[in-house]
């Protein structure tokens, strides 16, 4: 089983769409909020990053999910795989349910607690209000996205990526000013947009997929997703750990100022454009690598990486180079203030050259996760953490730039890299 770059990239093509699809629908919350005012286009950031919060246990499952359909399509088990997948949805749509109902009492709670000026605190509860319904729809794509990946069929999702895109841009010009629903509007707009991208979705694979060759019938299986679980469970805490430490980092920020918070946000919206080609190639990565030791060939695992790697480069770094040399035009698609666009300069450069670490290291541990060591590579990503927030701690109690700030993002991902590569190089898996 050789995967050559032409055979990773038509397979990373789709998933590289499909994530781009939550990614999208927040830059263009920021791009519309932007116009809106510094408070709004904060709160953006801090709601932002908790709706992630509830979404990346979702998330982590459905990795767990396409790491056993992966295994088990690479196996040539494939009734197996759709089986995986009808309990994995029925836990991911429960999930989403429990999920909405605990946010909202919960959100405001603990918003209210942590941030500090309450014109961005109300409004980043009313982006949430209206944000949170969009897990009904996310997660149960999650679950059709984690199933194609793994049999890597991953066509369908470039369809339901544009389908998304094509509702969010109109719907959150109506909505925010048209009908004058301001950051609630936004929200409507994206939980919208990924409900248009589930029905896509859902509609291919009934049209597309063989039935009765991937085992599609819905019957409950507790063993099945007994297994699920016991393979997802670490990757679950792995997702939400990931995101928490972000969403402190902007609370931490937020107490520089809303200028400084406005200007965070306009950094992370972009540097989600390169966290889909880094998500995308380590979701792809983690996939491959389950279909080569379902298949028996675990020393094509690093070969595959590099591949990978040097794929990343060639794709992002060009888009770097040219974010870093128009960076006032693309800063100025999201804010007309100059005290915002002039804060948000220096960090946007430290986060641009992150990406050259970024990638080793979300793709070696992506591997990690693959072979199916989901605990280890929890483990990995919690060591990295604690030394992340201990050094956003200490920047805490000394009057530093959002630049430096930015800084704690390298830690984060050499360190992750590192542990991942050493574990490769000596565990036998």
């Amino acid at each position: 089983m050789n995967y050559t770059y032409k055979s990773i990239w038509l397979i990373n093509l789709p998933v590289l769409m499909s994530v781009l699809i939550e990614q999208l629908i927040n830059i263009t919350d920021a791009i519309f909020l932007g116009h809106v005012g510094e408070a709004e286009l904060g709160a953006a950031a801090l709601a932002g990053v908790w709706y992630l919060v509830l979404y990346m246990p979702g998330f982590g499952f459905s990795l767990g999910l396409q790491v056993v359909v992966a295994r088990r399509n690479g196996e040539g088990r494939y009734a197996e795989t759709g089986k995986a997948l009808l309990q994995g949805l029925l836990f991911l749509s429960a999930l989403a349910a429990a999920l909405c109902l605990l946010s909202k009492p919960l959100s405001p709670l603990i918003l209210g607690r942590l941030i500090t000026s309450p014109e961005v605190c109300r409004a980043a509860t009313d982006y949430l209000d209206g944000r949170v319904w969009g897990l009904l729809f996310s997660f149960p794509f999650l679950a059709l996205r984690a199933f194609l990946v793994g049999i890597t069929r991953t066509e369908a999702l470039n369809r339901a990526a544009l389908t998304a895109v094509l509702v969010n841009i109109p719907g959150n010009g109506l909505l925010i000013f048209a009908l004058d629903m301001g950051i609630k509007g936004a929200a409507v707009a994206s939980s919208i947009a990924e409900l248009c991208a589930l029905a896509t979705l859902s509609a291919h694979l009934l049209r597309k997929t063989d039935r009765r060759l991937y085992g599609l019938r819905w019957r409950f299986d507790g063993s099945v997703l007994r297994h699920v679980c016991r393979v997802s469970v670490w990757s679950m805490f792995q997702s939400f750990v990931s995101v928490a430490p972000w969403f402190l980092f902007f609370v931490a920020v937020e107490r520089l100022g809303e200028a400084q918070l406005a200007a965070a946000n306009i950094v992370r919206s972009v540097s989600t454009l390169f966290f889909v080609i880094v998500n995308s190639l380590s979701a792809t990565t983690g996939s491959l690598t389950s279909n080569l030791i379902g298949a028996g060939e675990r020393r094509g695992v690093f070969p595959l990486c590099g591949r990978v790697i040097r794929l990343g480069y060639a794709v992002g770094l060009p888009l770097a180079a040219l974010a870093l040399t128009f960076h006032r035009s693309v800063i100025g698609l999201y804010t007309d203030s100059p005290a915002v666009a002039e804060a948000a300069g220096p960090p946007f450069a430290v986060m641009l050259l992150n990406y050259l670490f970024a990638l080793p290291g979300y793709v070696y541990m992506s591997a990690v996760t693959g072979t199916g060591a989901t605990r280890t590579a929890f483990l990995f990503q919690a060591t990295t953490i604690a030394a992340y927030l201990l050094h956003l701690w200490g920047l805490s109690h000394w009057e530093v730039s959002l630049a430096v700030y930015w800084t704690v993002e390298y830690l984060f991902v050499i360190g992750l890299g590192a542990q991942s590569v050493i574990y490769l190089k000596h565990k036998r898996y």
